[in-house]
Formats: C-alpha cells, sequence, structure tokens
C-alpha cells in the first residue's frame, strides 16, 4: 500500500467514535463514512476489536473493586493477550508503514480515558468511547463525530457528557454529537455535520 502513489491534497480528517451498533453499520448511521468522504473529508473509524478489548480489560476493575473472583480477570487478560498475538504481524507492518498507524493498546486507551472518566464507567461504551476520543486527539485526528442512537442514555450521557472537559484540556478538539433514530432529521444530522467540517477545514488551513 505504501508504493501506490498518492497526491500531497491535505484533507481534514475526522474520526467516528459512539454507540458500537451506530458506528459500524451503516445503514444504522446513513452511511456516514461515505458522506464525510463526499465531502472532503478522510473518516477514520477505530478497530471493532478493541471494543472486545475493553469488554476483556473491565473484569480487572470488577475484580478489584466489586469483589468478582480472580480467575475471571485472568481469564479475560489472557483473552486480550491472544488477540494482541493475532493482531501482532498486522501491527508490525502498519509500524513500518509511512501511512498506517497500528491499532491501539487498551491498556492506553485506559490511561488516556482515566483522567476524565472512571474506569468504572462501563455501562455501553463507558469509559472505552472517552479513550477512543482522545486516541484520535492524540493521533492528529482532532474532529470527530460522537453518534448514538436515540435514548441510548449511557452514551448520551458518556458521550455529551465528557465533550467539554475534553475540550478544556484540548481546545483543538472539534467534536460534535449526532443522534441517529428513524424520526430524527437528516437535514439536520447533515448540517451539524457540514458545520463541525468547516471549521475542520478553517484549522486546516492555518495549519
Amino acid at each position: 500500500f505504501d508504493m501506490i502513489p498518492i497526491t500531497g491534497e491535505k484533507k481534514p480528517r475526522v474520526g467516528i467514535v459512539g454507540e458500537i451498533l451506530v458506528k459500524f453499520l451503516p445503514a444504522a448511521n446513513n452511511h456516514l463514512a461515505e458522506l464525510l468522504e463526499a465531502e472532503g473529508a478522510e473518516a477514520v473509524c477505530p478497530d471493532l476489536i478493541d471494543f472486545i478489548n475493553y469488554c476483556f480489560y473491565n473484569q480487572n476493575f470488577k475484580c478489584e473493586f466489586l469483589g468478582f473472583k480472580k480467575n475471571k480477570a485472568t481469564i479475560a487478560n489472557w483473552g486480550i493477550k491472544a488477540i494482541e498475538w493475532l493482531r501482532k504481524p498486522m501491527n508490525e507492518a502498519l509500524a513500518q508503514s509511512r501511512h498506517f498507524t497500528p491499532s491501539a493498546d487498551i491498556a492506553d486507551l485506559a490511561k488516556m480515558a482515566e483522567p476524565i472518566v472512571s474506569p468504572g464507567n462501563q455501562t455501553g461504551e463507558g469509559w472505552f468511547l472517552t479513550g477512543e476520543m482522545m486516541e484520535l486527539i492524540h493521533g492528529g485526528v482532532p474532529n470527530i463525530v460522537c453518534i448514538q442512537p436515540f435514548a441510548c442514555l449511557p452514551n448520551h450521557i458518556v458521550g455529551k457528557g465528557v465533550i467539554k472537559e475534553i475540550r478544556r484540556e484540548h481546545p483543538e478538539a472539534n467534536i460534535v454529537a449526532i443522534d441517529y433514530d428513524p424520526g430524527a432529521s437528516e437535514v439536520n444530522q447533515l448540517n451539524r455535520i457540514k458545520l463541525m467540517l468547516s471549521t475542520a477545514v478553517k484549522n486546516l488551513n492555518k495549519n
């Protein structure tokens, strides 16, 4: 892939985070990735398998603070090691690439999220949602669309609730929260996304 010729055109990079189904199912998010690309941006969507690592990693907190059996954390940590072992050849290749980056380490995501939200916040995407936003910002993707289905309380609270604190720590963060449900106005969604993209383009031109 590094050998494929590319232009020097600069595009604003936009991360997609949020509720797991809406994030990865195009039919549920009105083909958000295609929309961003059609509007001249580069869509960046974190790995699906990281959510599995998040579920495994949560067992450590449950064993330490909630009285769960220690063997649950042991089994979960072996699960993380097995996934990382399978991803190792891919991550090594991505690390050597000029255009791509390796997958995130789940422990690093937890550390990035911890100053903002407790690792005990495990409902829905919990602290993982904050961790993904922080990973994107640290990885040079300050523009983020946080998407959630209507009435998904955990994601509305965590997703929208952390935006102000993230902006305080990272003034360059350009985050918009978008609700998706059958009754939501597609025009309203599009307008809010375009407003975020106009800010992203301005910030890109400044640099």
